[in-house]
């Protein structure tokens, strides 16, 4: 009725009459039409009284009651496959009634007491999905409390141990991601290292030193707690309120700068030596980049023919495009699924059981038979284009690869050192091999933590232990897959500059001639991308 009355009177009025003076006209003459503004309760009564879950505030817009007020929270998580997780499983014709329970707002992943609740005791429509409650538990107290002097906050938890975690739902044989995490090196970090937080060690050791590096400001049960060292569980790496990044990942895995990479956050560290020390650790960023390394004066890296094999458009997931990969365990005889890999033992070649199972060991054989290479016959480099999703033919291309980089590697960080007694540590020759015992027996003084300079000896040892198998658990241990042309060029102008500054014997002719002899004609076939590819 206003606004016709307005409309009314705006066209009886001269127009050089202020608008604000029509309208105060307008509702003088309406004095008896009242306007009142009702505001919304800011959350529903939740259909499972009992455990308090509040759910949905309106099911057709997918506004969840959490995000009336958290409001920055809610437009993140609308994006994420949580936020469509019910869907999801009512369009699969193989979906269970128990399936249910982990997609939607259920006591499974937070601190709800007893173990039935939310869409588990009542199946109702505002329980659709895996709303915020689902991680931070029932929110009924905390809504009521508001501005009532007693503001209840609750919190989600950053650990992986016991109920009320991640695992409650990403785990068992579909979705086995808790458990393969927990045999991964990603929940058995040194706690010593975690400890010292001066050193830095912390910011990649201790879970929550990481986010608070990476300026991540959010609220879990151990937050404050000064005794609850973590190690990087899920929330980690995941933001669980939804990110930009494919799987909620707190930073990208596709993008070639190490501030950005996620995996580079703490995989890219000493990656050339320091006056200090002469031992590489976790340089793989850095490696598979080629980035990293010791460089002997007159060296240069020709990037138009030496290049990252393993960091190429053909694996634009890098460190993840190899080192989390999917796959399907079926049954031999009947071909029924047996078991879902999720990739989270972070094994790019991961040993497999007598059913086919990955497995946190590293010692079995590099062969096809008891390893899964399908992260590598699944790639663009060395894939058959076999639809199967095994590539048995591909795989073994991969393993035929592995082998012969490796082999190079050995050969050529013998040369500088061979590692007789095992001991890690270089010994003087004779106890140790190759130019660098030999050098050491003859003028040790070329080894020094004080001297304030790194020696052509340290800068050798640095790349041998950076591309060799010296049993340094945090070195780049990739036997050189990760970048075998840069190690190759490295070790080749390092053995050489060596020999020459220290005025060291020549190799044997057949030594020489295997030294001039680079994987573009030692490997047979291509290497990743070839270099004829290349037009090189």
């Amino acid at each position: 009725m206003r606004s016709t009355l307005v409309s009314g009177l705006r066209r009886r009025v001269p127009r050089w009459l202020p608008a604000a003076l029509v309208i105060g006209v307008a509702l003088t003459a309406c004095s008896d039409d009242k306007i009142v503004y009702r505001d919304r309760a800011l959350f529903n009564q939740p259909a499972d009284s009992v455990s308090g879950f509040l759910g949905y505030y309106d099911t057709t817009t997918k506004q969840t009651t959490c995000g009336n007020c958290h409001a920055d929270f809610q437009g993140n998580w609308r994006t994420s496959k949580h936020a469509n997780a019910y869907a999801a499983v009512a369009a699969s014709s193989s979906a269970q009634e128990f399936c249910y329970s982990c997609h939607s707002v259920t006591g499974n992943g937070n601190k709800a007491t007893g173990t039935v609740a939310g869409h588990d005791a009542v199946p109702h429509a505002t329980y659709n999905d895996v709303q915020c409650e689902s991680c931070h538990g029932p929110g009924l107290e905390h809504v009521s409390s508001v501005g009532q002097g007693q503001v209840i906050r609750p919190l989600a938890k950053l650990t992986m141990t016991g109920p009320g975690t991640c695992g409650d739902c990403h785990s068992g044989t579909h979705q086995p991601f808790a458990e393969e995490w927990a045999q991964s090196g990603h929940a058995n970090v040194s706690a010593s290292r975690a400890s010292n937080i001066s050193s830095g060690c912390a910011t990649c050791h201790d879970g929550r030193k990481a986010l608070e590096a990476w300026g991540v400001d959010e609220n879990y049960v151990e937050r404050n707690d000064p005794t609850a060292y973590q190690a990087t569980t899920c929330a980690v790496c995941h933001n669980p309120h939804g990110s930009p990044n494919s799987a909620q990942l707190r930073f990208s895995i596709s993008s070639q700068d190490p501030t950005q990479n996620l995996c580079m956050q703490c995989h890219f560290r000493r990656f050339e030596p320091t006056v200090t020390f002469s031992s590489p650790h976790a340089p793989q960023g850095a490696v598979l980049l080629g980035l990293a390394g010791y460089r002997p004066p007159g060296f240069v890296y020709d990037t138009a023919r030496i290049y990252g094999s393993h960091a190429t458009s053909r694996n634009p997931r890098l460190c993840a495009g190899c080192h989390v990969g999917r796959f399907t365990v079926t049954d031999a005889a009947t071909g029924a699924f047996t078991f879902q890999a999720t990739g989270h033992l972070m094994r790019p070649v991961p040993c497999l059981d007598a059913e086919g199972k990955p497995t946190p060991d590293k010692t079995c054989a590099y062969t096809t038979a008891a390893r899964s290479w399908r992260t590598c016959a699944a790639s663009g480099c060395h894939g058959t284009g076999a639809t199967d999703g095994i590539d048995l033919a591909g795989q073994q291309v991969a393993a035929n690869l592995f082998a012969t980089v490796r082999a190079r590697m050995k050969f050529l960080t013998d040369q500088l050192w061979v590692d007789t007694d095992g001991s890690r540590s270089m010994q003087a020759a004779p106890t140790d091999a190759g130019l660098l015992p030999t050098l050491r027996a003859a003028n040790p003084t070329q080894w020094s933590n004080s001297d304030n300079t790194i020696t052509a000896a340290e800068g050798a040892e640095f790349n041998a232990r950076l591309c060799g198998e010296y049993g340094q658990s945090n070195s780049d241990n990739s036997k050189g897959v990760h970048n075998p042309f840069l190690c190759e060029a490295l070790l080749i102008a390092t053995i050489e500059y060596v020999r020459d500054f220290y005025g060291l014997p020549a190799p044997p002719p057949e030594v020489q001639q295997q030294l001039r002899t680079p994987f573009g004609r030692s490997i047979p076939g291509s290497m990743h991308v070839s270099r004829t590819t290349l037009g090189q």
